[in-house]
């Protein structure tokens, strides 16, 4: 009765000051987003959003601090719909969540703070759609407080900013006022939940002035999230009836604590310039930070092969714990010489993870087995960049001069992991004995080896690969008459492993038919480069996997190659090739008055030759290599390979207009829409090293099928269709913003058993937002993000071996954790 009552004060608290707000007069003048001077996808000259010759969102910080309970990653999927955000909420897979554009997983947005690149983290995407192995960018690095406002350029843009820019380029625009700043708290909580539904944060910035004409600006941000779960217990418990032991009589159904990961982080970043003398401008800007986290995991069943009676007699939830710290630092110089504005810059970045646990065992240990792991994988990643770019307006006697525009780049990667502690990973060969499980169900048998719910690294996992790459660019922009803009950039890319050479080209163009109407147009082609976790990286982990030919969940021992071990080559993995990528584009800009914009823009994409994993390869037919190579013969193993070809077509439709009502206020209101498809065309041949074997020449288990469709990500792991409506009302002191995003429906593909898919209903999601003004600098704000509680569709009964819903939900397109209040208050100074 409780949480009903605050639930429903809550909705009528937030809707009647919203309600409210119409009635204070004094409209507010809040500009236009079209007019927003963006300097992304356009090299030297700036232009304004409007005048764009590709399309680009603008998104505001203030914007970001309005989602509510969202970091960066999820704050920009929820205000943009060609981005969404991954949902994997188990074990150390819920701490990376990729961000995936137009379609594309996040190997193919490239992301810049301040124009400059940013760096990768250490840790490998597999899940929440997308399984790649790529180490993504980790956006949530970056603290709110100390970002102006966000580009995202929608188009592909290899040839002016490197490989990894197919999809678009998110561009981080950091603060630069040399006064002022804020300060903000916050609470928020989940409607429903186990465990910790709390989350807390304070972030503030700062800016003071350097020198006569100079700036640094300062921002900071701790949070604390609690690790929450939300399951439905299951009944199918066939598996595990009552004489095999005992306490499943009186067990709870819980089998699974998977669900939002506790945080505890603390971020800083700065920016600043300082004018060297009249000529030249010397510039530093850097973020650091550290985060702790814990995730849940499933249930390990008091009469399972990963419980030791003596230790854990009722069963335990491992936990999965990560420790790592990130930053980067760039800094530079930009000036005017000779005519030309030269830019030259030198950043390094680092992002460093140790995974551990505080509970867990390796059940291969016996009674003897330590139930906490200082230290069972680390994980560290390094880049340093280093860029000369060039530009200056040539008259050529055209409408205006030409735009020219060239750069080099030289940039070190090196990615490396080190092994754990022994006990983590080794096989201790624990044979069940009478009394270790109450009613002795596993006597005789062989316990599971590992720590549980972890990845041990062992030192044959242990890996350092490391690679320079040099490029260099020229970009060229003229306009012909005063209507027509053309442009073209060609980059060519050296890199010193076995990716190669590589030149890359684009050209777009844009016609003005009359100041309301213009059509855009872009074709280029890009290339991407196989990632470090891709070509170096392997590990052995215990976990619970569904058989690809049953549909069982059941426990495993996984190994993931690399991709030139000999044991890889053995099941005919090869050398990775990059991969190609063509890209089209064809847009519509519409400005019917001067506070409405509309545009259209379609798109598509083709990769060729696309780096995924294989499916897992295990059963009678590979136990013999397995044996020979010195393993138990029952793991499932599977590699990196340049298995298929795939073709994204999409629509992004983005309207906005801003109205004066007078007395009643200002609003901006908002429409965009993603439409969006990936299709296969093209799946490699299954090795001739597995169909020799006899095993499952089909290859839906073992190679390439059915099942590793949904592993793509961006193929069955999203809706069809994101829309997004959203209006902001201004009316002195109060502020309301609301906002509804549908999410199609779609299928993530699990097994070769169609009939085991998960099938998820479109819905609609509500957040709203509404803040006052108490002073002109203090403002309190109130809200609520998943408003009316909606919920992914469940799939299935739940799982037999768990005994919970920790795949009910399977991969939803947005959290199933449900309706999130929160309150935040803040004060300028």
């Amino acid at each position: 009765m409780y949480r009903t009552n605050k639930k429903t004060a809550l909705h009528l608290a937030l809707l009647a000051a919203g309600l409210a707000g119409g009635g204070v007069a004094g409209a507010q003048n809040l500009g236009q987003v079209q007019d927003v001077v963006v300097t992304t996808g356009t090299r030297g000259e700036a232009r304004t959003v409007a005048d764009s010759p590709a399309p680009i969102d603008v998104i505001s910080g203030e914007q970001l601090i309005h989602t509510g309970r969202a970091e960066l990653a999820e704050a920009l999927a929820r205000l943009l719909p060609s981005f969404n955000f991954g949902t994997n909420q188990a074990g150390v897979n819920s701490v990376v969540r990729p961000v995936s554009n137009r379609g594309l997983g996040p190997a193919y947005t490239l992301v810049l703070v301040n124009g400059k690149r940013r760096h990768n983290g250490a840790l490998l995407t597999n899940g929440g759609g997308d399984t790649s192995g790529v180490n993504a960018i980790d956006l949530d690095t970056i603290p709110l407080s100390v970002i102006d406002h966000v580009e995202v350029l929608k188009d592909s843009a290899a040839a002016q900013y490197g490989s990894d820019a197919v999809a678009g380029v998110v561009n981080v625009i950091l603060k630069s006022a040399s006064h002022g700043g804020q300060v903000q708290v916050g609470y928020g909580e989940l409607e429903h939940g186990n465990g910790d539904t709390r989350n807390r944060k304070i972030e503030g910035n700062a800016g003071f002035r350097l020198g006569e004409s100079g700036f640094l600006h300062i921002g900071a941000a701790a949070r604390k999230r609690g690790q929450s779960w939300d399951n439905f217990p299951a009944t199918n418990l066939v598996a595990y009836s009552p004489a095999s032991n005992p306490k499943n009589a009186t067990w709870n159904r819980d089998g699974a604590h998977n669900g939002d990961p506790g945080i505890e982080a603390y971020d800083v970043g700065f920016n600043a310039e300082l004018p060297y003398n009249a000529a030249v401008v010397l510039y530093a800007f850097g973020t650091a930070g550290t985060r702790n986290t814990v995730a849940g995991n499933n249930f390990r069943r008091p009469n399972g092969l990963a419980t030791i009676g003596q230790l854990f007699p009722d069963g335990y939830f491992a936990l999965n714990n990560m420790s790592a710290y990130d930053y980067q630092l760039n800094v530079g110089a930009r000036g005017r010489t000779a005519g030309w504005n030269w830019d030259l810059s030198s950043g390094y970045g680092r992002n460093h993870a140790r995974q551990y646990s505080n509970l867990t065992i390796n059940p291969s240990l016996g009674p003897a087995s330590p139930t906490h792991f200082d230290n069972l994988a680390t994980y560290r990643f390094e880049q340093w960049t280093n860029n000369l770019d060039v530009t200056r307006q040539v008259g050529i006697g055209q409408a205006r001069p030409l735009q020219w525009s060239w750069g080099v780049e030289h940039r070190v990667e090196r990615f490396s992991t080190f092994a754990g502690d022994p006990l983590g990973y080794i096989n201790g060969g624990y044979i069940f004995r009478p009394g270790d499980q109450e009613g002795d169900p596993n006597v005789g048998k062989p316990a599971a080896v590992g720590a549980q719910a972890g990845v041990a690294l062992a030192p044959g996992d242990a890996t350092r690969v490391r690679r320079t790459v040099l490029a260099a660019y020229n970009d060229l922009g003229f306009q012909p008459t005063s209507e027509w803009f053309i442009g073209g950039a060609v980059r060519f890319e050296h890199y010193d492993d076995s990716a190669g050479n590589t030149v890359s080209g684009k050209i777009n163009t844009r016609y003005d038919f009359t100041p309301q109407v213009a059509l855009r147009a872009t074709a280029g082609s890009g290339f991407r480069a196989p990632s470090l976790t891709q070509v170096g990286y392997s590990q052995t982990d215990n976990r619970t996997n569904i058989n690809p030919v049953t549909g069982v969940v059941a426990p495993s021992l996984s190994k993931l190659l690399r991709n030139d071990s000999a044991l890889a080559r053995a099941f005919g993995a090869r050398d990775l090739e990059p991969e190609e990528s063509i890209n089209f584009g064809l847009g519509l800009v519409f400005k019917p008055a001067d506070s409405v914009n509309v545009t259209v823009d379609a798109y598509q994409v083709k990769v060729k030759d696309r780096i995924v994993r294989s499916g897992y390869m295990f059963g009678p037919a590979f136990t013999p290599t397995l044996l020979a190579a010195g393993l138990t013969g029952s793991e499932w193993v599977q590699y990196f390979a340049n298995a298929v070809d795939t073709r994204t077509r999409g629509v992004d439709v983005v309207a906005d207009a801003t109205a004066d009502y007078g007395r009643l206020g200002v609003v901006r209101w908002g429409a965009a829409l993603n439409w969006n498809k990936t299709t296969l065309a093209g799946i490699a041949a299954t090795p001739a090293a597995i169909t020799a074997l006899g095993a499952n020449p089909g290859g839906s288990s073992v190679w390439f099928g059915y099942s590793a469709g949904g592993g793509i990500g961006d193929l069955t792991a999203s809706p069809r269709t994101k829309l997004i409506l959203s209006a902001r009302w201004f009316a002195g002191p109060f502020e309301t913003s609301l906002q509804g995003t549908r999410y199609d429906s779609f299928t993530w593909q699990t097994t070769a058993n169609r009939a085991q898919d998960y099938h998820f209903g479109a819905k609609w999601l509500t957040d709203l937002d509404v803040s006052y003004a108490l002073t002109k600098k203090t403002r309190l704000v109130l809200g609520a993000a998943n408003l009316f509680d909606v919920r992914p569709d469940r799939n299935g009964p739940g799982d037999a071996n768990t005994g919970s819903s920790g795949f009910t939900y399977g991969p939803s397109p947005f959290a199933p954790s449900g309706v999130y209040y929160y309150a935040k208050a803040s004060h300028d100074f």
